[in-house]
């Protein structure tokens, strides 16, 4: 038995988010697991959707909730009594956080306040791992890649919401946690730029590439030189697990941030990353857009060595891995069209079989 199945076998663990990207493969994976798993979201975000894709609606109990109602959320978390807790809901775009600022705010801060606030009820020990973001950081456009120390504070409603929920998760944990209910502990992680099979999010460069390639359509490219840090959403989502894992038996990591990004030669722009998906796909028609009235950072990256040391946690895809394996099941939901929950199973056994080999 493996560390995952070791820590997470029959274990309850709640999701928030479940139906989005990440959620979805996260929530994949813990059932692979056979881990008890809730799922709490107030919607399916996208159509198609890998969740609905591999069916885990069938696999897992579902909660369809708003996170701004707190007195429901509160009652699940004490009915429930989760060993483990991974919050991912979130409105997670940039370009929409200025078109919906006020939504932005109250998902991404006050929801996530209320996910802290329905945890300090516990009475059991629980490990709650609270999913931010790399865009949390005052963007400085650091060369060197953003320490976990470094300033927090975006530029645009998404990022400023996700730094500010930040600033709630450290006066939850030192106001309460650490004093008053020490039975809860609590991690921080922000991770690169996600991809991987099954996001259809709008205005995210890789799905738009495949929306475009799937309906010989040309792809609108809002800046080739953006730089960022792509990685496969498995790898963050090894993170996560690692992390949960080693605060559950590390008190000293209560509270603590972590990075979990890409290596120096995954971050790449974006004219590099369309480059390297047409290399499996085809060309893909580009159209440039010069209307682009918002602002966007044009070098994002992590640095992640404080994952490393302590967690022993490292990617390990490089760039052209990345975008093969997430190309490859594009490629298999609209041309070869197995099985889509087999396809995402074998991706995820076969990317833990190799990431556990790198942990020892």
């Amino acid at each position: 038995m493996n560390i995952f199945n070791k820590n997470f076998r029959n274990k309850k663990i709640i999701v928030t988010g479940h139906t989005g990207f990440k959620g979805s493969w996260l929530t994949l994976w813990l059932t692979l697991l056979k881990a008890k798993v809730l799922g709490i979201s107030k919607n399916i975000p996208t159509k198609p959707s890998h969740y609905q894709s591999i069916n885990l609606s069938r696999k897992i109990k579902n909660v369809k909730l708003d996170l701004k109602d707190l007195d429901k959320l509160k009652k699940i978390f004490k009915s429930y009594k989760p060993d483990f807790i991974f919050h991912l809901a979130a409105q997670s775009l940039v370009n929409k956080s200025y078109q919906s600022p006020i939504d932005t705010w109250q998902t991404n801060t006050i929801g996530t306040i209320n996910v802290l606030e329905s945890i300090r009820q516990l009475k059991k020990p629980c490990v709650a791992i609270i999913i931010t973001s790399d865009k949390s950081y005052k963007n400085l456009e650091i060369s060197r890649g953003y320490h976990e120390d470094d300033l927090l504070g975006g530029y645009d409603p998404y990022s400023a919401s996700k730094a500010s929920a930040e600033l709630a998760i450290n006066s939850y944990l030192k106001s309460f946690y650490l004093s008053q209910n020490k039975k809860i502990k609590l991690g921080i992680a922000r991770a690169g730029n996600v991809i991987g099979g099954g996001d259809w999010s709008q205005n995210r460069i890789v799905p738009d590439c495949i929306k475009a390639w799937s309906s010989s359509k040309s792809v609108v490219i809002r800046n080739q030189k953006s730089t960022r840090p792509w990685q496969h959403v498995l790898e963050a989502l090894s993170g996560y697990l690692i992390l949960a894992i080693k605060l559950k038996h590390s008190p000293k990591l209560n509270g603590e941030a972590f990075n979990f990004g890409p290596n120096n030669n995954v971050i790449k722009n974006v004219k590099s990353l369309i480059s390297t998906m047409q290399n499996d796909l085809g060309k893909i028609k580009i159209k440039k857009n010069k209307k682009n009235i918002f602002f966007e950072s044009k070098l994002l990256k992590l640095n992640s060595n404080k994952a490393k040391k302590i967690l022993k946690w490292k990617c390990i895809l490089n760039f052209n891995e990345t975008i093969k394996m997430t190309v490859l099941w594009y490629k298999n939901f609209y041309k070869t069209k197995e099985n889509i929950y087999k396809f995402s199973k074998q991706q995820i056994l076969k990317y833990e079989r190799i990431f556990l080999l790198n942990l020892k």
